[in-house]
């Protein structure tokens, strides 16, 4: 009896420990969330200070130090690579960035 009570106590904390895990990231997702739907209500010279601002500004300064040829797509090329959050797939809501380019 006392090996099974060993075992049920030993299952009993890996479970504890693997709802605190999802706990935690549940909590994570639901801030990220909620981040997320703050930044969208912002007035928009807000939402592009908080979001667009930065990064340009930190590809402005290198496109100047650099001078490349062709400055729009070094641009392009910049942000695309130092994006802050990370590569997507498509925009959001698929929005296309240049609506007058054929597709």
């Amino acid at each position: 009896m006392d090996d099974q009570q060993a075992i049920k106590d030993a299952l009993s904390g890996e479970e504890v420990k693997t709802s605190e895990v999802e706990v935690s990231q549940a909590l994570k997702a639901a801030g990220e969330v909620q981040s997320a739907m703050q930044v969208q209500s912002l007035p928009i010279r807000a939402y592009l200070d908080t979001t667009v601002v930065p990064i340009l500004l930190d590809g402005m300064s290198q496109l100047v130090k650099e001078r490349p040829a062709n400055p729009v797509e070094w641009l392009g090329t910049y942000l695309i690579k130092n994006n802050p959050q990370g590569p997507t797939q498509t925009m959001a809501g698929g929005a296309n960035p240049n609506p007058t380019a054929a597709s």
